[in-house]
């Protein structure tokens, strides 16, 4: 019998986090903002996460702000001027990812790709 304990009605957090985290550029974004730990402008975020397209690192960033782990400030300047931080929310993905990235380094050798 499993350990794991949920009801029908409860969904199974793995799947919930694999959701949230399940784009391509999902984890590289968070990692950036987290590891930032400041504002950082749309243009920046992009040549750090490149080749990330403008469409998708917007739909992942718009996403992230919708889910509470990011917040964004756009100034009415020309040209408009906006610049993205992780918040204190999305700060606590920082043990996970560090865990991820940790993991990458130490077994990145024995894995095929």
């Amino acid at each position: 019998m499993s350990s794991i304990n949920t009801s029908p009605k409860e969904s199974c957090p793995m799947v919930d986090f694999v959701n949230i985290i399940s784009g391509k550029w999902a984890i590289p974004i968070l990692y950036r903002l987290i590891v930032e730990d400041d504002v950082i402008r749309f243009g920046a975020l992009q040549r750090a996460v490149a080749p990330i397209t403008q469409k998708e690192l917007t739909k992942q960033l718009r996403i992230f702000e919708g889910l509470g782990l990011v917040h964004r400030t756009v100034y009415p300047e020309m040209p408009p001027r906006v610049e993205y931080q992780i918040t204190d929310l999305g700060k606590t993905l920082k043990p996970t990812l560090d865990s991820l990235a940790q993991w990458m380094r130490e077994h990145r050798p024995q894995l095929i790709i």
